[in-house]
């Protein structure tokens, strides 16, 4: 398109390029009008000169012609020529076309030049179209300088209308300026992102069979997309594997082999190009377990073991189970198994007979919302029985690395565990500071759960092992890193034309980001006007072709972030349309007056000034600041009138005219005084004010120059007065911080007056300050301070509080003098703990209260001195055979008083004269385990332990007796007897061992039974609680032959067994219950009988037979033994009355017979007895009960 709009002269401004398409309907070969289709022929350019353009953009406009004097020559002479081309068209066609493409240019009113509207409308129009009836289609299709789109304006227009005048014109420019000035404002802008596209994880051989990456931008014009991966741009159109919805790539069928990799997004419109942040497209993918048989792993019981998981090829990271033998047996994570989820490896602490079987690790892999599992050939593990297990120290066979580097804000897991008997317990500590507490719930786990992690996590930890026999420990260090995050970005920014442009962004991270520039998605280096200096760019006298879209990208190694920002570089004429010189500008008199000039421009252009027709300069009274605006001193009546502001630059000018009015200045009739007052009263202070009575006074306060808000502050602060010449204002309950200088301001728009007077409140003294430690001792510190605000009352005294690191509380200290006197500035704290990280603030007092404590002095640590406490709780025992084991609860820290500190255990056998001594290192430490073979089972010890630092010893603890470890009893008891007592149940009696050979505190005896061709080592155990000598041995076989030895037992095991004795239980009680059961009752009794139960062979005589009854409606049981078959039984009430009836002998109480009777019912015989199940069970659950009562009175 050709511009003719000579930009270098006149006062025209460049606005748009336009191109007019006009199509004209119905025009045949003799002229007259036919009905066909329109449709635009091949269009014939109109052009002028650029010089001939020129000189006509200079002319005036004419409003009634619509153009210039020289133009209706030009165009006169344009549409001659055009005329020809157009009459052998007409030949061939019914309808036209013509297209004429230029400037549209206009004045700083946004007046708007169509040359080709007006070319066409007055001259060919008139020598072509003679039908009133023929219309004009016409389309405006614009462009602004940077060649983008603004919108097309179509219009139909009836010609015969424009032969009747040239005024008819008029709605037509007029509509036309409207359009192309609304357009002139409408907002175009470049590619903004709305949605970027973030990595993806696709599940390998997923059945959706397509990807897709996202991206959306904001923009207009709207966008156009491409997309790269790995650098390399994608081929939408030559592979028919991508395809682009939108702004979104969508990857069909994709492949582990062709498509992972990092994708970016590119969007493009006429104002420039933004490329999306890097996203990377992953396959997720589990791969199966080898086929492979696994070898099998045998391990001696009590030895800890490891069964590896050899996981196959995976991504993501999956989660680690394993099952035993078969699912859904699978293993639970205790203190003594432990599945890595690094590794997936099981680790075993120390095995049991009861962990033998095939072991297979369980993979599971979740990948959005598809869960896949593998599990691994078993592993067969053996575990050998060694008898009893013996104990071996921690050793930590699962170990987090040296150095684990972790990003700020992700979560963390350090794995630790060890083999051992006893299971070691785990701790983990922080040996550069405390732990967090954000990780005190998994601070004796095997895995260390550190979650959101921040730059305070960092530091040295160790996993600590530790069990009976000893410990081990592991150390390592973490290491925090940070993706890059923005400190500070660009903005969009709209720039004049020869400006220079600085933009600076700013990122945090660890390590340091690095920032790099792009233009358009082009990398941008230091050339010419371009200095790239990292997170700075710099570009000198901006020209056009440096608009665009800018990035600022920012990256380390984790990461890359874009902050993007669009610039216009803008250039056109002074223009006062969106802010002209204020028309009505009142003043008051002898005050001054600002009169701004802010055109908008590009480049900045010059401005000056002039009242009437006089140009001002700078004098005495008035003066032009360099941004334009008029500034007028000691105002009079002579400077009321017209001041216009005259803009020019090199694209044009352009002026804006103001009138100044002159008015009464406001005055303080009534000023605020000062005021004394105390803490908590109310004060008025008063301010008055006359001023001019054609405009509206208001009266505003201010405190030490900040201004009251009424509304916030309406707590204390409140207006007294309606009246608009009384600006009263209102204290309540006044505090120190309202002390100051008040300023009352009565103002009009025209000027302002003020008034200030000075308040003073009295109250408590302001918190003193610079809080120091001048000589610090191990018990006391010299501290010093500096006076704060007496708040107009004297200091009367001080107090001094002290908090330690261990306590976030403030307690009252001891001092030297006791009593603080208030002109002090010092003073020593006494009674302190040596070695103690102590804070120190200061209170004064006066005679109105107590004030704020000073801000908390820095940490003072008191100095060392010696132990002055000693630990507590001694105790101890237990432990392997020839060992003391001492324990004592550690000394807490506050009396530690050092560094270097420990324990020294002092201890003897009672009725020696040697002490021996041993020191244990650490303040946590809390056992000592002393080793001699010498040492008997159980004997007792005098224990006393004193604390110790690098500054001597403490006092010892008051001294205590503990026994050495015990050892299994070493005689068997004596004189064993076994009887029967039924077909179930044996009684077992024997003599006591004696004390000498107890080897420890005796728990009791333990009788070992099995039957006769039963292997020993099958045998049942019963124990008995105390100095038991007998005991009963319930739930045997009838008539069976049964071995039995007893064996003293204490906290050490049992010892030897006595020679096993035998004993035969009684045959089994009758299996058949009575039968032919009948009753008769007469007066308050009823007597019922039975057949004689017979005993077969195999079951024991029958001796009698026992009767249990109750009422229905009462719990309680009567019993009645006879060897009869018969029973009386008292039935004094007509009730109902339950019954069991049971055969006994020496083998037991035999089968149940289960009767009801009722009184009313006469005489009767049972024949069922289904009917009264309950009182079988009731009577059974009471004979049990009988039973054991009688059990425990023997």
């Amino acid at each position: 398109m050709d511009a003719i709009c000579d930009l270098s002269k006149g006062p025209w401004k460049l606005l748009k390029i336009c191109e007019i398409t006009i199509a004209l309907k119905g025009i045949g070969k003799s002229g007259r009008l036919q009905a066909s289709p329109s449709h635009l022929l091949a269009p014939m350019l109109l052009r002028q000169s650029t010089k001939a353009a020129a000189s006509a953009h200079r002319h005036r406009w004419d409003p009634v012609t619509g153009t210039t004097n020289n133009q209706q020559k030009f165009l006169g002479r344009v549409t001659t020529e055009t005329q020809k081309g157009i009459s052998s068209k007409l030949r061939a066609r019914n309808s036209l076309a013509v297209r004429c493409v230029g400037t549209v240019c206009g004045l700083q009113d946004e007046t708007v030049n169509q040359s080709c509207l007006c070319a066409f409308s007055h001259k060919l129009a008139n020598r072509l179209i003679s039908s009133r009836d023929s219309t004009i289609n016409m389309t405006f299709n614009c462009h602004d300088i940077f060649g983008a789109q603004l919108n097309r304006f179509p219009m139909n227009i009836s010609l015969w209308k424009l032969l009747i005048s040239p005024l008819v014109l008029l709605p037509i420019t007029s509509t036309v300026t409207d359009w192309a000035a609304a357009q002139s404002t409408k907002r175009n802008f470049g590619p903004v992102f709305e949605e970027q596209p973030r990595n993806t994880l696709y599940p390998e051989g997923s059945a959706e069979g397509r990807v897709t990456l996202s991206c959306h931008v904001r923009a207009s014009p709207p966008s156009t997309y491409r997309w790269k991966v790995n650098g390399t741009e994608v081929n939408i159109e030559g592979d028919s594997r991508y395809s682009l919805v939108g702004g979104n790539l969508v990857i069909s069928n994709p492949t582990r082999s062709k498509d992972p990799g990092s994708y970016q997004c590119l969007a493009t419109n006429t104002f420039g190009t933004v490329i999306s942040k890097e996203t990377f497209l992953r396959f997720g993918y589990l791969s199966q377990f080898s086929t492979e048989e696994r070898d099998p792993v045998k391990v001696p019981e009590g030895v800890g073991v490891m069964l590896p998981c050899n996981a196959p090829p995976h991504y993501p990271g999956p989660s680690y189970r394993w099952f035993i033998d078969e699912i859904p047996n699978f293993i639970t994570p205790d203190n003594r198994h432990f599945i890595s989820q690094v590794t997936g490896n099981l680790y075993i602490a120390n095995t049991k007979a009861s962990d033998a079987g095939a072991h297979s690790c369980y993979l599971t892999s979740h990948i959005d919302y598809a869960t896949t599992s593998v599990f691994s050939k078993p592993i067969p593990l053996a575990v050998q029985s060694v008898g009893e297990a013996r104990p071996h120290s921690p050793h930590i066979r699962v170990k987090f690395p040296s150095e684990t580097y972790t990003l700020a804000g992700q979560s963390l897991n350090l794995e630790c565990f060890a083999f051992g008997n006893p299971v070691p317990a785990i701790k983990w500590r922080k040996l550069d500071g405390l732990l967090p507490p954000k990780i005190l719930r998994s601070i004796n786990e095997p895995i260390l759960h550190v979650p959101d992690v921040q730059f305070e996590d960092e530091g040295v930890y160790e996993c600590e092992a530790e069990n009976a026999k000893g410990k081990d420990s592991t150390q390592g260090r973490i290491i925090v890193h940070a993706q890059p995050e923005w400190l500070q970005i660009i903005s969009d920014t709209e720039a004049d034309i020869g400006s220079n442009l600085w933009w600076k962004c700013a990122a945090a991270g660890k390590p340091r980001p690095i920032c790099r520039w792009l233009r358009n998605g082009l990398s941008l280096t230091s050339k010419s006007r371009l200095d790239v200096n990292n997170c700075a760019l710099k570009v000198s006298r901006l020209a056009l072709e440096d608009s665009g879209m800018y990035q600022c990208v920012a990256e380390n190694k984790h990461g890359t972030i874009y902050a993007n920002a669009e610039l216009k570089v803008q250039a056109f004429r002074p223009d006062f349309q969106s802010n002209s010189v204020k028309r009505l500008i009142p003043a008051a008199r002898g005050g001054e007056v600002l009169i701004e000039c802010r055109p908008r421009s590009a480049p900045k252009p010059s401005i000056f000034w002039s009242k009437g027709t006089e140009i001002l300069s700078n004098n005495t009274r008035m003066t032009i600041t360099p941004d334009g605006t008029l500034r007028i001193w000691n105002i009079s009546r002579a400077d009321e009138g017209k001041y216009t502001c005259f803009a020019e630059n090199f694209l044009g000018k352009a002026n804006s005219t103001g009138i100044v009015s002159v008015r009464d200045a406001t005055k303080i009739t009534l000023a605020p005084s000062n005021a004394d007052i105390n803490l908590g009263e109310d004060v008025i202070l008063q301010c008055h004010a006359s001023h001019d009575p054609t405009m509206d006074l208001t009266f505003t306060w201010s405190v030490n120059e900040s201004p009251i808000d009424f509304d916030i502050m309406a707590e204390h602060f409140q207006r007294v007065s309606t009246r608009e010449t009384i600006g009263d204002l209102k204290i309540t309950n006044v505090q120190l911080k309202h002390s100051g200088r008040y300023t009352c301001t009565a103002q009009t728009v025209v000027d302002s007056a003020h008034a200030s007077g000075t308040l003073v409140v009295r109250g408590p003294p302001g918190p003193p300050g610079g809080v120091v430690g001048k000589e610090i001792n191990d018990s006391s510190v010299l501290l010093s301070w500096s006076r704060g605000y007496d708040n107009h009352s004297p200091i009367g005294r001080y107090i001094i509080q002290a908090r330690t690191s261990l306590s976030d509380e403030w307690k009252s200290v001891r001092t030297a003098p006791q009593q603080i006197e208030g002109n002090a500035e010092s003073a020593w704290v006494t009674n302190l703990i040596p070695w103690m990280d102590y804070e120190f603030r200061v209170t004064a007092k006066n005679i109105l209260g107590t004030g704020d404590p000073s801000l908390p002095s820095q940490t003072i640590r008191t100095k060392e001195a010696a132990p002055t406490v000693a630990p507590s709780s001694i105790s101890g025992g237990g432990g392997d055979r020839h060992e003391v084991t001492m324990l004592w609860a550690p000394v807490p820290r506050e009396y530690h008083n050092g560094e270097g500190f420990g324990y020294i255990v002092t201890f003897r056998k009672e009725g020696t004269k040697e002490w021996k001594n041993a020191k244990v290192l650490g303040s946590e430490s809390s056992r000592y385990v002393y080793q001699n073979e010498t040492i008997a089972p159980y004997s007792r010890f005098e224990v006393r332990v004193m604390a110790f630092n690098s500054k001597g010893q403490g006092p010892y603890s008051q001294t205590a007796i503990i026994y050495s470890a015990e050892e299994e009893p070493s005689v068997a008891p004596s004189g064993v007897t076994a009887s029967s007592l039924s077909s179930s149940e044996i009684e077992v009696s024997w003599k006591p061992v004696g004390p000498v050979t107890m080897n420890g505190i005796l728990l009791g005896y333990e009788i070992r039974y099995w039957r006769e061709n039963d292997k020993e080592a099958s045998a049942d155990r019963v124990r008995t609680p105390g100095l038991e000598t007998s005991a009963r041995v319930p739930g045997l076989k009838p008539s069976t032959l049964y071995h039995v030895e007893v064996r003293a037992y204490n906290s050490a095991g049992s010892g030897p067994s006595t020679r096993s004795t035998t004993v035969v239980t009684k045959k089994a009680p009758p299996n058949r219950p009575p039968s032919k059961i009948s009753w008769k009752s007469f007066g308050s009794w009823v007597r019922i009988k039975w057949d004689h139960v017979k005993a077969f062979e195999n079951e024991s005589t029958v001796d009698g037979y026992k009767v249990l009854y109750k009422n229905e409606d009462q719990s309680a049981i009567k019993i009645i033994e006879t060897n009869k078959n018969s029973v009386q039984l008292p039935l004094p009430d007509d009730m109902s009355y339950l019954v069991v009836i049971r055969a006994s002998g020496e083998g037991g109480d035999g089968a149940a017979a289960k009767i009801r009777i009722s009184k009313s019912s006469g005489t009767s015989m049972m024949v069922d007895n289904s009917g009264i199940q309950v009182l079988h069970n009731v009577l059974f659950t009471a004979i049990v009960t009988l039973t054991a009562i009688g059990c425990l009175e023997l």
